[in-house]
Formats: C-alpha cells, sequence, structure tokens
C-alpha cells in the first residue's frame, strides 16, 4: 500500500538497482488494475526507473470511498499517489480511462510532471456506438450484485466475439478483480467514459513534453482521433506494433523501451 494524503492505495512498486533515474506513476484503465502493468514493471526498472503501479480509488484491491467519483478526484488520488511514492521527476502513464485522470492532473496541477503519456487514451468520450453498453453497464451496477453483472457482461462480451483466455486462472482472475471493484466507481468510470467533455486545447496550454501512444490494433478510441489529439497536444505520437488496447499487457518490452526513450530526452544518462 502507497500510504498518501489522501488515503492508502494498493499498488505494485520497484525500485532499479541504484539511484532512480526519475519515477513513472501508472494510472490503469476502466474495469483494469495495476496489474495491468505488470509485465512492464522489471523492463521499466531494468532501465533505470522507479515505477509505481497502483489501482485507482474503488478499484481492485484500494478501498472505495463515500464521496463523488469524479475526474478532479481521481486526479487528485494520482497526485497524492505521485507526491507519496515518487523519487526524482514523475514521468505521468495514464492508459485508456487513465488517461483522462492523467489530462485533469495536468489541469490541476501542471508543475508536478516532468511528461505526460496518454497511452490508449483519447481526447474526451468514447465514440458514439459505445455508449450505450457503458450506460447499460452503470445502470445494472445501481440495480444488481456485482457478481451479477460480471457474469451478464462476460455473456454480452461473447456473444460480440470476444474470445476468453485459455488459461483458466486469468478468467478466474478477471472475474475476482472485478466483483473486488466499488460498484459506484465503476459506474462512475463509465459515465465519464460516455459524457467526459473535450478539454485537449486546455490541456495543451498546461501540458508538460507529452507523448501519445497506441496499440496498432487498438479497438478503444480510433487511430484518427488519437493522432489528432497529438497534433492539438503538440505531443509526440507512436504506435506499439502487436498490441492491441493494452500494449503494457500484450507487447511490453517494446512499450518499456519506448516508454523509457521518451523520458530518458528529459532526464539524461
Amino acid at each position: 500500500m502507497v500510504d498518501s494524503e489522501r488515503g492508502a492505495f494498493a499498488a505494485w512498486v520497484l525500485d532499479p538497482v541504484g539511484e532512480p533515474r526519475g519515477t513513472t506513476v501508472l494510472i490503469p484503465g476502466f474495469t483494469g488494475s495495476k496489474e495491468d502493468f505488470v509485465a512492464v514493471l522489471a523492463p521499466l526498472a531494468d532501465l533505470g526507473w522507479r515505477v509505481v503501479a497502483y489501482d485507482q480509488r474503488g478499484q481492485h484491491e484500494t478501498p472505495g470511498s463515500d464521496g463523488a467519483y469524479s475526474l478532479e478526484e481521481f486526479a487528485a488520488d494520482a497526485a497524492a499517489v505521485a507526491r507519496a511514492g515518487a523519487v526524482g521527476p514523475v514521468h505521468l502513464v495514464g492508459h485508456s480511462f487513465g488517461g483522462l485522470v492523467a489530462q485533469q492532473l495536468v489541469l490541476d496541477e501542471p508543475d508536478l510532471l516532468a511528461t505526460l503519456t496518454l497511452l490508449c487514451s483519447g481526447p474526451g468520450a468514447l465514440p458514439g456506438e459505445v455508449a450505450p453498453p457503458l450506460l447499460l453497464l452503470a445502470e445494472a451496477l445501481g440495480a444488481f450484485p456485482i457478481e451479477q453483472v460480471w457474469e451478464a457482461k462476460l455473456a454480452w462480451e461473447i456473444q460480440h466475439g470476444w474470445v476468453p483466455p485459455s488459461d483458466p486462472a486469468i478468467l478466474t482472475f478477471l472475474r475476482r478483480r472485478f466483483v473486488r471493484n466499488d460498484p459506484a466507481s465503476l459506474a462512475a468510470m463509465a459515465a465519464l467514459l460516455v459524457g467526459a467533455p473535450d478539454r485537449v486545447d486546455h490541456v495543451a496550454e498546461l501540458a508538460p513534453p507529452t507523448l501519445v501512444v497506441h496499440g496498432e490494433s487498438d479497438d478503444g478510441w480510433p487511430t484518427e482521433v488519437q493522432q489528432e489529439m497529438a497534433v492539438r497536444l503538440g505531443a509526440r505520437f507512436d504506435v506499439v506494433r502487436g498490441a492491441a488496447h493494452s500494449p503494457a499487457a500484450e507487447a511490453p518490452l517494446a512499450t518499456a523501451t519506448l516508454l523509457s526513450a521518451f523520458w530518458s530526452e528529459r532526464v539524461p544518462v
């Protein structure tokens, strides 16, 4: 657990051998967790970085709260985790929904970060065709036990082409992770993915050096939307080959190498 000014957050923390060149704070996405980054922890530490991947408030192993869940609150949590767990310059990575949180952090505390990376994320709400199932999920989380919502979600995804992992232990983990979420946190994230405004132009005025990167088969925000976002941010744009919406899990070595190269421009060897 990372103990911060805003409470304790479950996290994976890995240090390099020797003095860190800086710290990367990794923010997971909707229905995700710190485990989405497990495969990049050692590669990034081997390259000299302190790595902090955490569960957001109400996500997996981090307790929920009685207060409202909002981008501002999630971003304040991310800033608190960074201040509590960082050594040296802070390089923030927001994956998918975590990218919306990262943009909010830039708006609220721009001086905290050395760099910003938006990984498989977008400028605001997901495309309109994604909205109906997300809204249905948010509604279900408020009406049914979360275990029942998991079963309905799994059946819907299989019906629409998702192939469950061949290793049953992975599917067991995915179920356990989902049902450990605070339903209110999940519902809030779903609603934000449907309704978050596009504030990229405001972020661009305050953002540190920025990287926009996605997997070549990313099925979240369309490629052209992410490319346009990079232009508006004045950011570098890159693609992780052999990956889809979760490059840190699907192509960890390529992802770690790309990220480290970008950060190294700001923190020379």
